[in-house]
């Protein structure tokens, strides 16, 4: 622990070389270039510095939004075909599973067996 002597020393040292205005000078000099120069750091070559490659989708990956009523009705058409592939497939499978004799209830609870719950 510093003695008491060292302190008055320090403050001593602290009141003749960076009394009063000087000191606050110098507060005010820190308060403002700090958060400059933090943001001038930080804020230039950021594609180069802070970029991950292939991280947004390309244009041609995203969704499209369909305006026309042409583009619409094929994107509908689109998405009722696709409902009855997959309404086929579900149907084709419980077909399947009620020709081998298992029912929707065996067959819910086996997969809640193998599911860990």
């Amino acid at each position: 622990m510093p003695s008491f002597r060292l302190l008055t020393k320090v403050n001593r040292f602290m009141d003749i070389h960076f009394g009063g205005t000087r000191l606050e000078v110098i507060k005010f000099g820190m308060y403002i270039l700090f958060p400059i120069g933090f943001m001038y750091y930080f804020g230039t070559n950021l594609d180069s510095r802070f970029s991950v490659p292939d991280f947004w989708p390309k244009p041609e990956m995203t969704h499209k939004i369909p305006y026309d009523r042409e583009e619409i009705a094929e994107e509908l058409q689109r998405l009722r075909k696709r409902r009855l592939e997959g309404r086929d497939r579900r149907l084709a499978r419980e077909r399947e599973l009620k020709e081998l004799g298992i029912s929707r209830d065996e067959r819910s609870e086996g997969e809640a067996v193998e599911g860990g719950t």
